[in-house]
Order: structure tokens, then C-alpha cells, then sequence
């Protein structure tokens, strides 16, 4: 089988220079701050970012050009024969929509793959295509098999402020006032790709619990693996690490020898939610057989 190249872009998470760790390629996202361009880990760092959040100001997120994406396609076919391109969620952005139109331009060569993910769950169906790639898997097996499995992953995130939320439309200027008044902690979800209300916490604590409680509930009845064994385990946050960190020491007593990842969520996302949140990831691991 010819060489495969794997693409992404960066609500995967994964940054320019893990990239080239991995021998991947990542597309970056565009933000328009202040009427400017920047572009996620090229001119826009994470601290940065938070930066002009936190100071007001006016962001929006975009998609990369059609330019942007079919002139790194170009490119990539000049030394591979094909192409798994794996966007963030067509539930979240038109960017996979946009790919999967201008794919048709190139056949076989260029698979798109739409598997509902975002941020870490994201990045590891990037991994797991280098996998299938390296045992043989063709760029249609590879994305066939992604979107097979396109559910067998969820997203818990706590909100620490609701601001951002009021200010993105999500939820009403009154029911912000309401849940701050009530120091409110919403736990989100993102299942298939929407992100959606899950749950109340009054505190931080009581919101790690729902979370945890969730993540048992999804290993044990959606998956069927009680134990986590045959799941991946993240943990991803806005700003701050050393709180994500404390989780993650939380997360590994209650699933003991199940390895947790620590990651940003991705700027997309945190644009909409704000410093301050933190969330628990999973997905389930490939089946080579």
C-alpha cells in the first residue's frame, strides 16, 4: 500500500512542532480578533489568546481558506499517493462540509473523514489513523473505519464562568444573571459532535464528581468496559494547567492504571466557554482484528 498522509487542523489540539513529531499535518485555524487575523500556533499562542479574551475583546472563530487546504493537498499528493483529512466536527463548523466538496475534486486520492470529534478526542482519531496506516489500512478503510466508530468517544466540560456562554448566544442574558447569582458551574457535553447543557454543579468539587460519575456511566453502559481498559482517558482545560493536573491525580484513584493525558482544549472551544474550564475526555481504542 502507497504512503499515506495524515491531516488535520488545529482544534485537534496538536500543535505545529507536535506535528512534526508525529509526521502529521496541521492545518491552523483562523480567529479574527479586533478585525485582525491570526492564525492558532502560528501568530496566536495560547497565551495570547487568553490574553485578549480576558481583555474584551472581540473574537470569532473561521474555517481554513479553500486555498489553504487544497494547496496542502497539492503539495502532500507530490510525495504521498493519498490523503486521510480528519476536521473538527460537522456538528461544530462547516470546515468538514467545505473539505468533503472540495475532495470530490480529487477522487479516490483525498479521504475526508466526519467523526463527530473536537479537541483531544479529535487528536487521537488522528493517532489512531496513523495506526491504520501503519498496519496497511488504505485512505478509505482508514476513514470508513473512523466514521464506523464516530460515537465511541464523550466530552464532560465544566464551565467555570457563564459569561462567555451569554455572550455567544448559548444561553439567555437571565439565566446568566440566575446562575451566577447562584455561582452555578454548568457541566456541558459534546456527544456526536453538539455541545450541549449536562448538568448543575453549585461547586467546582460537585462538578468533578458529575463528571467522573458520567465518565463511569458512559465506560461501563455505553462501552461495556467497567474498568477502562480498552479506553483512551483525557483530561483537557482552558488556561489553567495546574488545576487540570489536580484532576487528573483525582481521575487516576478512581480508574487506577489507566494512563490520563493532560491537554488544552482547543482554542475554538475555549473561545465559547472561557478560562477556568475543565473537562473529562475519553474514546474508545481501535480494534486492529
Amino acid at each position: 500500500m502507497g504512503k499515506i498522509a495524515v491531516v488535520t487542523d488545529s482544534n485537534s489540539g496538536i500543535t505545529q512542532k507536535q506535528a512534526k513529531d508525529y509526521g502529521i499535518y496541521v492545518l491552523p485555524m483562523p480567529f479574527f480578533i479586533d478585525q485582525q487575523t491570526y492564525f492558532e500556533d502560528i501568530d496566536l499562542t495560547q497565551e495570547q489568546f487568553y490574553e485578549k479574551l480576558e481583555g474584551k475583546s472581540e473574537i470569532s472563530t473561521s474555517m481554513p481558506s479553500v486555498g489553504s487546504v487544497t494547496e496542502l493537498w497539492d503539495e502532500l499528493l507530490k510525495e504521498y499517493e493519498e490523503i486521510v483529512h480528519i476536521p473538527m466536527s460537522s456538528g461544530l463548523s462547516s470546515s468538514c462540509e467545505t473539505a468533503m466538496m472540495l475532495a470530490q475534486e480529487y477522487g479516490e486520492k483525498v479521504q475526508v473523514v466526519n467523526n463527530q470529534r473536537i479537541s483531544v478526542t479529535q487528536k487521537q482519531s488522528v493517532l489512531d489513523a496513523m495506526e491504520l496506516a501503519e498496519h496497511g489500512k488504505s485512505a478509505v478503510q482508514i476513514r470508513e473505519y473512523l466514521e464506523n466508530v464516530r460515537y465511541d468517544s464523550s466530552i464532560y466540560i465544566m464551565v467555570d464562568t457563564l459569561y462567555y456562554l451569554k455572550k455567544g448566544g448559548r444561553i439567555t442574558p437571565a439565566a446568566a444573571a440566575l446562575g451566577t447569582l447562584l455561582k452555578l458551574k454548568p457541566v456541558l457535553q459534546i456527544q456526536g459532535g453538539k455541545l450541549d447543557a449536562f448538568a448543575k454543579a453549585r461547586t467546582v468539587k460537585q462538578a468533578r464528581t458529575i463528571m467522573i460519575d458520567a465518565m463511569k456511566n458512559d465506560f461501563a453502559k455505553r462501552f461495556g468496559d467497567e474498568t477502562g481498559s480498552n479506553m483512551h482517558l483525557f483530561i483537557a482545560y482552558t488556561k489553567d494547567r495546574d488545576t487540570a493536573l489536580d484532576f487528573k491525580s483525582q481521575l487516576e484513584e478512581v480508574f487506577p492504571g489507566l494512563e490520563v493525558d493532560v491537554d488544552p482544549l482547543s482554542l475554538s472551544v475555549a473561545c465559547h466557554i472561557g478560562p477556568g474550564s475543565l473537562a473529562v475526555a475519553c474514546s474508545k481504542k481501535i480494534n486492529l482484528e
